[in-house]
């Protein structure tokens, strides 16, 4: 069986260990097409949050904590460039972390493309599952706000992290996003695979701008492969991070039945053909779209793996 998986942040980091554990029992193989929305450019060096996180959670380097970077991190540069009053302040680099940093920036500026670099990384985290990003091209989200009066476009991870959300929010923007073609590999993976799944991640800022890119939205829609989606919404509230103030920002109610329904289903010319809830959200309906209720708080590895199994149970081909 071949497994392709659209995801994005920390939750679908989380999502793809169980998938991995599934998949060696079953000995299906994954590919997992990650956001590169996030991505951006500071203090000279690529920075890539989606993919680092996925690598470094399947590459068992992840700090559990925090949920993101790297496990037992140091921050001496971050202070350094602090005394500097180096701009942007508010985004931290941590020591492990920029050393990643400095490897994919050398890789992309000798003319790699960032598959090709993604991969080069992977050598040493071994995740055991096949990583892509969404696009080789520039796509990044962007976020139209009000800040002190004045409504602007700055970056998503201004967004995120200095502002935490909490300004004025109009929508967002994926820039490049319809210029930027599929990576290497991606369509690929896409027509071959036997199943599709949508991790529970962010639905505004992970998932959409991987389906931004219109190649590869069409080779998801228009393929074979039934879809399964994984609500990130239990009991009308995120599992964790922002999505509730992304979906306020787009009109849509934060509930699964608001994901699933801004998916929507395949015969309505949307994403899905089937939609996993968790058990409290039982009953939750999607025009045109098979629905099941399962426990969905990925609290173990094998309490995922086990959802995991629900899905493609649901998607018919378990």
């Amino acid at each position: 069986m071949r497994i392709v998986v659209l995801t994005g942040g920390i939750g679908g980091a989380r999502f793809l260990v169980g998938v991995r554990a599934h998949a060696r029992k079953i000995g299906a193989d994954v590919t997992a097409v990650v956001n590169v929305g996030d991505d951006v450019r500071m203090h000279g060096l690529q920075i890539c949050p989606d993919l680092d996180s996925v690598m470094y959670t399947l590459g068992g380097a992840a700090d559990p904590e925090r949920g993101w970077g790297r496990v037992g991190e140091t921050w001496v540069v971050k202070e350094e460039l602090a005394k500097y009053a180096a701009e942007p302040t508010w985004f931290g680099l941590g020591d492990k972390d920029t050393a990643t940093h400095l490897v994919r920036t050398t890789m992309l500026n000798a003319g790699y493309p960032l598959s090709a670099v993604t991969a080069a990384l992977c050598e040493r985290w071994q995740p055991g599952i096949t990583m892509l990003p969404a696009t080789d091209d520039r796509l990044e989200t962007h976020v139209v706000v009000e800040v002190e009066g004045e409504r602007k476009a700055i970056h998503f991870q201004e967004w995120w992290v200095r502002y935490r959300g909490d300004v004025p929010t109009h929508r967002f923007v994926f820039v490049g996003a319809e210029a930027a073609k599929p990576a290497a590999g991606v369509l690929e993976a896409i027509g071959n695979a036997d199943v599709v799944l949508v991790a529970p991640s962010n639905p505004v800022v992970s998932i959409a701008p991987i389906l931004a890119v219109p190649l590869l939205k069409e080779a998801v829609l228009d393929g074979p492969a039934p879809v399964v989606g994984v609500s990130p919404i239990i009991g009308g509230a995120p599992v964790r991070g922002m999505a509730d103030r992304c979906l306020a920002t787009l009109g849509v109610e934060v509930s699964a039945a608001g994901v699933g329904g801004l998916y929507a289903g395949r015969t309505d010319n949307g994403l899905l053909d089937g939609w996993l809830v968790d058990t409290t959200d039982e009953g939750t309906t999607i025009p045109g779209v098979t629905t099941r209720a399962v426990p969905l708080w990925m609290t173990d590895e094998d309490r995922t793996a086990t959802m995991v199994a629900a899905a493609l149970e649901l998607a018919g081909v378990a």
